[in-house]
């Protein structure tokens, strides 16, 4: 096999959110350019074991090509077992430490690859925004770093002005402050309750997030999960700091290719369930690979379906035992948590299930709404497939992101704001969401009629998933942006 003028060496982060993402951005760099070839590192969890390492096997086996190679990374079970002890206790630098335990490990590959005749001029790292330390093993070996952000340019543009603040503030004296901050990538100001928890957090996990900021500043060029006609004030401004390196916005990335898991016969009839439904009838409930609810919350959303009288379906699954920081798992038996009676009332409009196939849900023509958590990988695809949303944020930046869908952009209905399950760096119970407000926020994503008060973000979501489509065909403003980051890799190279 001829070797590729310019390999780039991707290190993502092994969770869900950001490992599909990434691969599905390697795969069309190399789709894009033959004189790209990627090689992608993937590290292993010290938790999740399982979910992360049957997603990397469909991955490897979906996505190896000729210029696309994985390398699984050994684990030193010492150190693993001292990052899974950390993250036990909810220390708020375990990401840290256990991308650090991992440069080795990358220093190692990333040798025998310089001297490697089947590898190509070494064009340098791709990280994700939790690997910042691998940018001093790429400056080992004289090699520039670039990033790919599975998040949003907002979020970036949020991280750089923590960072730019913390210099005059301690950013975690904001926590549960009424306090509004003027950030430049908004239009409106930002409450201090939609501040992803980790930025806020006192016991390491503020002073990681700022870390992390800070490095993403020295990188070459940040490649971002989105798309100018989406986010094009947050892009402008971002363009506009003298501070921040070239950002490339080159989404929708998206996985949309069916997986093995969607040939099962649980979900054959959920698909079938929704052939049998009327057109944009039904309003689908998931809360994404992390998100649960306790009983009474449960109880709470089933009372709101039933009062609503809306087709639905529900992704449902059981949270982890209290203290333990694990995977949501499939319940036995919904009768432990669902109110007495509730599926004998609701069989004639509803169908309550466990793991979803979020995008071909999405996709079918009998779903009119989706109440979603508000992770950027869901929301990209509720706008792709053209289904408004209504805001229901779990942890991470998902606070943020509902706000800039409700507030900044006027795309989506909000049930909460600033609703809070972020176990690792909040130790608040978040406060119940009573069967009226969700029935409520339901009724208003799925109401009909030209005088209905959503029926200007209906329309508002159409036009922005046509643009979402339109963005990554030639001559769009991802497929152009793709363009300049390949061409920018490839002039660096020959300029070293």
């Amino acid at each position: 096999m001829k070797a590729a003028a310019a390999e780039l060496v991707f290190i993502p982060y092994p969770g869900m959110g950001h490992l599909v993402s990434t691969v599905e951005m390697a795969k069309q760099l190399i789709g894009r350019d033959h004189r790209l070839s990627i090689t992608v590192l993937m590290m292993k969890t010290p938790f999740e074991k399982s979910k992360v390492a049957s997603t990397t096997q469909s991955l490897l086996l979906k996505a190896a090509e000729d210029r696309l190679n994985f390398v699984e990374l050994p684990q030193d079970d010492e150190a693993a077992a001292a990052v899974a002890e950390l993250r036990s206790k909810n220390a708020g630098n375990f990401m840290l430490e256990f991308v650090n335990m991992n440069k080795h490990h990358v220093r190692d590959h990333v040798t025998k690859m310089m001297v490697s005749t089947e590898s190509g001029r070494l064009a340098g790292f791709v990280i994700d925004m939790f690997c910042t330390p691998m940018m001093d093993v790429a400056a080992e070996f004289g090699l520039p770093t670039y990033a790919f952000l599975t998040s949003n340019c907002a979020f970036l543009g949020l991280i750089f002005h923590l960072d730019t603040l913390s210099r005059t503030l301690d950013v975690t004296e904001l926590k549960d402050s009424d306090a509004e901050l003027e950030v430049p990538v908004f239009v409106n100001p930002v409450p201090a309750k939609v501040l992803p928890s980790i930025a806020l957090h006192k016991e390491g996990g503020s002073s990681f997030m700022l870390g992390v900021a800070k490095r993403m500043r020295e990188t070459k060029g940040i490649m971002v999960n989105t798309f100018e006609e989406l986010e094009s004030y947050a892009v402008k401004r971002l363009a506009e700091d003298d501070m921040v390196p070239p950002i490339y916005p080159v989404g929708p990335v998206l996985h949309l290719v069916k997986d093995k898991k969607e040939e099962d016969e649980e979900v054959i009839q959920i698909m079938r369930w929704l052939d049998d439904q009327p057109p944009s009838s039904v309003v689908f409930l998931c809360f994404g690979s992390k998100g649960s609810f306790d009983g009474e919350q449960v109880r709470e959303i089933a009372q709101a379906l039933e009062q609503s009288k809306h087709r639905f379906l529900w992704s449902l699954r059981q949270p982890p035992p209290k203290g333990k920081i694990e995977m949501p798992s499939e319940y036995q038996d919904l009768s432990q948590v669902l109110p007495e009676g509730f599926l004998e009332h609701t069989a004639e409009i509803g169908k309550v299930i466990g793991w979803s196939p979020q995008v071909a849900v999405l996709s079918h023509k009998a779903v009119g709404g989706f109440v979603s958590h508000c992770g950027w990988n869901s929301t990209l695809e509720s706008l792709w497939c053209g289904v408004p949303m209504a805001t229901w944020p779990m942890y991470a930046e998902q606070q943020m992101n509902a706000f800039q869908l409700v507030r900044e952009l006027g795309l989506t209905v909000d049930i909460k704001l600033d609703y809070n399950r972020d176990t690792r760096y909040s130790s608040t119970e978040p406060k119940l969401v009573t069967a009226d407000e969700i029935e409520n926020g339901i009724r208003r994503l799925m109401e009909k009629g030209d005088k209905s008060t959503t029926e200007g973000i209906k329309q508002k979501v159409k036009e922005m998933s046509e643009k979402s489509k339109v963005a990554i065909k030639e001559g769009g403003s991802s497929y152009n942006s793709i363009g300049r980051f390949i061409e920018d890799v490839i002039i660096n190279v020959h300029s070293s």
